[in-house]
């Protein structure tokens, strides 16, 4: 028999039962890792070196993808990466939610926006009416370079003016949120504090304005575990996760409404077990897509799913409690 593994025991120390999906509202496409940054808190992995079909989406799965949109009741397309922005497929697979008028989140970079082969990307994704979930590790310059790599911070916010001049940010049509990680090994802080502190400094700073701040905290996996491991803090942050269980938070996870696709059409339970290899039990893979399988399916955790549970808990729009 398998030993349970943390989260699962977690579960059933607090008197609940073992995850199962609540419906299927949101479908999260990772388009592949090639990104134009290189994050050391990244849990996939991306970077610039990342190119190649083995690693970003091609014709055939993005093929199905949009098959998916046109014959299942899916509410939201939530593009990924990398930079998803940089796959070829990117506005292909916005064009065609939009005109099923199905609601798409682009998980943009901000600096992807100043690329020079990038320059219509921003009143590309207004004029779709996308809604943006930016990443941000900080309002000053040498934290968020130092997670993000040098010159990134001013590349972010010349991205973010961009948006703002289209009106992101300052309507509800044209919805604008930043992304908080932690640059070390803790739980972010109190998400509404923190809010008021971001509109208050970059809008004093650099008259730059958005709608929510999402704190999510770091998940012990791939590029994270790696520096946690070599700097001796590994158990440690494991530690801090179960001492933070939260049960609250056990009901708004993430997981439990939504299904990710990888690059090669695999589905798994959240990009987080995407990135782990952990697929779904069936169906897995995108090409045998089904809709009311997946929609009451039990979902698979292991140990880093104690990060989605920690203190106010932590999902894709930030914290669940």
């Amino acid at each position: 028999m398998t030993k349970p593994n943390a989260f699962d025991r977690q579960l059933a120390a607090h008197r609940l039962s073992r995850l199962t999906a609540a419906s299927l509202d949101t479908l999260q496409v990772n388009l592949g890792k090639l990104c134009n940054q290189a994050c050391r808190h990244c849990h996939v992995d991306a970077g610039p070196q990342q190119t190649g079909s083995d690693v970003n989406m091609g014709d055939e799965i993005v093929e199905h993808v949009l098959r998916v949109l046109h014959t299942c009741k899916v509410e939201t397309l939530d593009l990924t990466g990398g930079a998803p922005e940089l796959n070829p497929h990117f506005r292909i697979l916005v064009g065609e939610a939009r005109s099923l008028d199905i609601h798409v989140i682009d998980r943009c970079n901000l600096s992807v926006l100043t690329l020079p082969d990038q320059t219509d990307l921003a009143a590309y994704l207004a004029n779709h009416q996308v809604e943006i979930v930016a990443s941000l590790p900080y309002y000053r310059r040498d934290r968020t370079d130092r997670q993000r790599g040098r010159g990134v911070f001013d590349a972010s916010i010349q991205g973010l003016k961009l948006l703002n001049d289209l009106g992101y940010g300052q309507c509800d049509k044209l919805r604008l949120n930043l992304v908080l990680n932690p640059v070390g090994a803790y739980l972010p802080g109190d998400q509404a504090g923190l809010e008021a502190e971001y509109k208050r400094e970059l809008a004093s700073e650099f008259d730059i304005h958005f709608h929510q701040l999402y704190c999510i905290t770091n998940m012990p996996i791939a590029r994270y575990r790696q520096w946690l491991d070599s700097t001796g803090k590994l158990d440690s942050y494991m530690q801090t996760l179960s001492d933070a269980f939260n049960p609250q938070a056990v009901e708004a996870l993430m997981c439990r409404n939504l299904i990710s696709v990888a690059p090669d059409g695999t589905l798994h339970d959240c990009d987080f077990n995407q990135m782990l290899d952990l697929p779904l039990a069936t169906p897995t893979n995108i090409r045998d897509f089904d809709a009311d399988q997946l929609a009451a399916r039990q979902i698979v955790t292991e140990d880093h799913c104690l990060g989605c549970t920690a203190g106010a808990g932590s999902s894709c729009g930030g914290a669940v409690t």
